[in-house]
């Protein structure tokens, strides 16, 4: 036999009786278990060809109940006998029977693992296993719950982990598997309260040490053009962090036009997030900027002057990467870009000019002026405008307000793009059109 198991489970209740009638060992016929697994795959086998396109509303309501406390049974089933499959695994010479089970099955190591887990949860919890059983627990919920009851603190009772268990299993009724994992970090409130406020102080206080020691970021350049990266903060901290980009992912600040891709399909969440952080970043407050050495951190783009002023050439970047030029006048507008702007001898003949941001009380009287994004059909409004000069601060502008203008960011790209030309209209409204 594999794990030890109870006298008065199901399996054995119904091996003992075989055997007392005479049937013989059920090595040498049909497992039960294995005439269920057969009955069901003949069962649905029968109804593959059913369209269910045709069932009425209330069949398919009824149906899809019905097939989730299947589900939820088959679940428990086929935990109970993973859990009980350690001799399957020595016999192959494998650590535990998910290992087996991911190859037979093709299934992945982690969704295998995650079944075995489960399975000798339900041998711990024997209550959660006769809820799943009658269909009324999902396997999610059980996972929660052991979960929540296996990490009350060692001094807490049996009675009390009891308690929580079947508090639980009540709020299951009620609350999916997402719920029940809040609940549970403060059950003890509910069952033991004198225990929980100081267990909810100490595990709180264990996941912020824990989240304050794994803080960590990964940033790799890919030589594409494309920076990849991965981090990993407090919760807090990438609440935050969401909060602030999603405010500049509100559709509400964007067009029409800005809202869908080179398609013409609408961008997805994960796309207009990857560019409100882009955004983030390029517009983040020169005056709020770390200092190292005493200077703002910085970017330092070397282009010559004649770079800066064509509309086809590159500029190197101060970690060796390379940018257009195009690129590097649009980032001088609104980001911390400072060009280096070497003469013929590679002299420095420009290394940035204080005034090149439009100050606070500017934006103010812009937005004023022009209401929002200047381009002719954008509604975008000012808060969600770059600050823009006609006339390129790369080219001697003057960062003031007869020279300076609302753009949207999309609008803003167009505008430093060599491949479109802006005009600017009698109204001040912008319009652009492609160069051919």
């Amino acid at each position: 036999m594999g794990r030890n198991v109870s006298p008065h489970h199901p399996g054995i209740r119904v091996a003992v009786r075989d055997a007392r009638r005479g049937g013989g060992p059920l090595s040498d016929r049909l497992h039960p278990i294995v005439e269920c697994a057969g009955d069901l795959r003949s069962t649905l086998k029968g109804v593959a060809s059913v369209e269910p396109a045709f069932m009425t509303t209330g069949q398919k309501a009824s149906a899809l109940v019905a097939l989730a406390a299947a589900r939820s049974q088959l679940d428990e089933l086929a935990a109970r006998v993973l859990a009980a499959s350690d001799d399957l695994a020595a016999d192959h010479g494998l650590r535990d029977a998910s290992a087996w089970l991911a190859v037979q099955t093709r299934t992945t190591r982690r969704e295998a693992r995650q079944d075995l887990v489960l399975g000798r949860a339900l041998e711990r919890h024997p209550s959660l296993a006769v809820a799943m059983t009658a269909g009324e627990l999902r396997s999610e919920q059980a996972r929660v719950i052991a979960e929540a009851v296996d990490v009350l603190p060692v001094h807490v009772d049996t009675e009390t982990r009891d308690r929580a268990e079947s508090a639980l299993l009540v709020l299951a009724d009620q609350h999916d598997a997402r719920d029940l994992k809040q609940i549970g970090k403060r059950i003890l409130d509910v069952v033991a309260p004198d225990v929980g406020e100081s267990h909810e102080a100490a595990t709180l206080a264990a996941q912020e040490s824990r989240a304050t020691a794994g803080v960590e970021l990964t940033l790799i350049d890919d030589g594409e053009g494309r920076c990849h990266g991965r981090f990993t903060v407090p919760t807090h901290v990438g609440a935050i962090l969401k909060r602030h980009l999603l405010a500049l992912a509100n559709p509400a600040r964007h067009t029409d036009a800005e809202l869908r891709d080179e398609s013409g399909d609408w961008k997805p969440q994960r796309r207009r997030l990857g560019e409100a952080l882009v955004e983030y970043v390029e517009r983040y407050p020169v005056d709020s900027a770390p200092q190292t050495a005493g200077v703002n951190a910085t970017v330092v783009v070397t282009m010559t002057l004649e770079q800066l002023l064509s509309d086809n050439a590159t500029a190197l970047l101060d970690d060796g990467t390379r940018m257009t030029a195009g690129q590097a006048r649009r980032l001088a507008c609104e980001a911390r870009i400072v060009p280096a702007v070497l003469g013929t001898r590679s002299q420095p003949l420009d290394l940035g000019r204080a005034a090149r941001l439009f100050t606070k009380a500017q934006r103010v009287a812009l937005g004023l002026r022009d209401g929002g994004c200047t381009a002719r059909g954008c509604e975008t409004s000012a808060s969600g405008c770059h600050a823009h000069h006609d006339d390129p601060w790369s080219r001697g502008g003057l960062t003031e307000l007869a020279n300076g203008r609302l753009l949207c960011p999309r609008h803003h790209r167009l505008a430093h793009d060599p491949r479109y030309a802006m005009t600017v209209h009698a109204d001040n409204k912008v319009s652009y059109a492609r160069r051919t």
